[in-house]
C-alpha cells in the first residue's frame, strides 16, 4: 500500500510500505480523510524534538472499517465509519492511575513517536475507534483537534458568564471558542491573522481582536472593563504569547496552556501571587472531549467544509506539508485518501 513519508527535514513523499493484517483485538480501517496538525508541519520544518525521521505523520484520522481480528467484541462491523483516537496509554503510570489517561507518561502519538495513519490504512486497538455513521466522512477527521480544544476549556472549567480569551485562531484554538461559547462564555478570539479572528465569529467568539493591528492589552482591558480574563487559552505556542496570557489574565483568573513553547520563556512571576492565578497545562483530549466535538459537529451540518481551506487527493500528499509550509495561515489542510 502507499503512504506519505517524511523522509527528512523539508522532504516527504510517496512509499510502498507493507499493510498489516490485524490480529486479536485489531481492527483495519481504511483511512478516508487524514488533517495535517502543526506538529506534522513541525516534523516537517525539522522542529519537532519528539519526532525521529523517516515518519509517516497523520492522528487526525476518518475511516471506515475494512477487516477484523479475532477478538472484537460486538458493535463492530466491516463498513462502519470511524473517528480516530490516535493517543496511547499504559495503564500503570501516576497520570493513567488517576483516570487521566490523555497525559500518560508514556502516551506515542500517531505520526509523533509512532507513524501515523496518512497511508491507505492502518491497524489499531478497536478500543482506539469511535463508530459514526452520522458525521459526513470529510468531517470524520476534524474531531481530534478540535477535541484536543475542548478539552482545554474543560480544563480551564470555563463557565456561563466566563470571559475567555483565546489567543491562536487555528484549530485547536477554533476548538477552544466553540466550546467556550457551548458554555454559554463571552469569547474573546485573539490572532495575528486579521481574517482568521475574523472568521472566529462565525463559530461562537463575540469579538475579534487583529494582533498585527490593534494594542491587544488595551482592548481587552476596554472589552472587559479593566477586569482582565477569567480564563485565557494559550494556542500559539510563543513565548510572547505565554506571557501575554498572564497579562490578559484578571485578578483569580485561570490560565490553560495548549501550545507548547519551543523556546524557554521569561516571566514576572510576581503576577502569579499577586493575581492568585490558577496556572494549568492541557495535553491532547479524552474520549468525553471527542463525544462532545462529534455532537457539536452533527448539529453543525455542512457548515462545518468551512472549516477546512484546503484538501489534497492522496496522489498529491506529497505536496500538502509544502503547501502548507508556504500558506502558514491555513486553517486546516486535509488529505482525502
Amino acid at each position: 500500500m502507499k503512504a506519505l513519508m517524511i523522509e527528512a527535514e523539508g522532504r516527504s513523499a510517496l512509499h510502498d510500505v507493507a499493510e498489516r493484517t490485524p490480529g486479536p483485538g485489531e481492527v483495519l480501517v481504511r483511512v478516508r480523510h487524514v488533517g495535517l496538525c502543526g506538529s506534522d508541519l513541525n516534523t516537517f520544518r525539522g522542529l519537532n524534538p519528539l519526532v525521529t525521521l523517516p515518519r509517516i505523520p497523520g492522528h487526525e484520522i476518518g475511516g471506515e472499517i475494512a477487516a477484523l481480528g479475532p477478538e472484537v467484541p460486538a458493535g463492530y462491523a466491516i463498513g462502519q465509519r470511524v473517528v480516530v483516537l490516535p493517543y496511547t496509554s499504559c495503564g500503570t503510570c501516576s497520570s493513567c492511575r488517576k483516570g487521566r489517561t490523555n497525559a500518560c507518561r508514556y502516551n506515542k502519538t500517531l505520526g509523533v513517536q509512532q507513524d501515523g495513519g496518512l497511508a491507505e490504512s492502518i491497524v489499531l486497538p478497536y478500543g482506539k475507534l469511535i463508530t459514526n455513521d452520522t458525521l459526513a466522512a470529510r468531517h470524520l477527521a476534524l474531531v481530534e483537534p478540535l477535541s484536543v480544544g475542548f478539552h482545554a476549556v474543560a480544563r480551564g472549567t470555563v463557565g456561563a458568564g466566563d470571559t475567555v480569551v483565546v489567543i491562536g485562531c487555528g484549530m485547536i484554538g477554533m476548538g477552544a471558542i466553540v466550546a467556550a461559547a457551548a458554555r454559554g462564555a463571552r469569547v474573546i478570539a485573539i490572532d495575528v491573522n486579521a481574517d482568521k479572528a475574523a472568521y472566529a465569529t462565525r463559530f461562537g467568539a463575540a469579538h475579534a481582536v487583529d494582533a498585527s493591528s490593534e494594542n491587544v492589552a488595551e482592548r481587552i482591558e476596554a472589552l472587559t472593563n479593566g477586569d482582565g480574563a477569567d480564563v485565557v487559552v494559550e494556542a500559539v505556542g510563543l513565548p510572547v504569547t505565554f506571557t501575554q496570557a498572564i497579562d490578559l489574565a484578571g485578578f483569580a483568573g485561570r490560565v490553560v496552556y495548549v501550545g507548547y513553547s519551543k523556546a524557554p520563556v521569561t516571566y514576572e512571576t510576581r503576577f502569579f501571587n499577586l493575581k492568585e492565578l490558577d496556572i494549568m497545562g492541557s495535553r491532547n483530549a479524552t474520549m468525553a472531549d471527542f463525544e462532545a466535538v462529534i455532537a457539536y459537529l452533527e448539529t453543525l451540518g455542512d457548515a462545518a467544509d468551512g472549516l477546512v481551506t484546503r484538501t489534497f487527493p492522496f496522489a498529491q500528499a506529497d505536496q500538502a506539508l509544502p503547501h502548507w509550509a508556504s500558506h502558514p495561515d491555513a486553517l486546516k489542510i486535509m488529505i482525502e485518501v
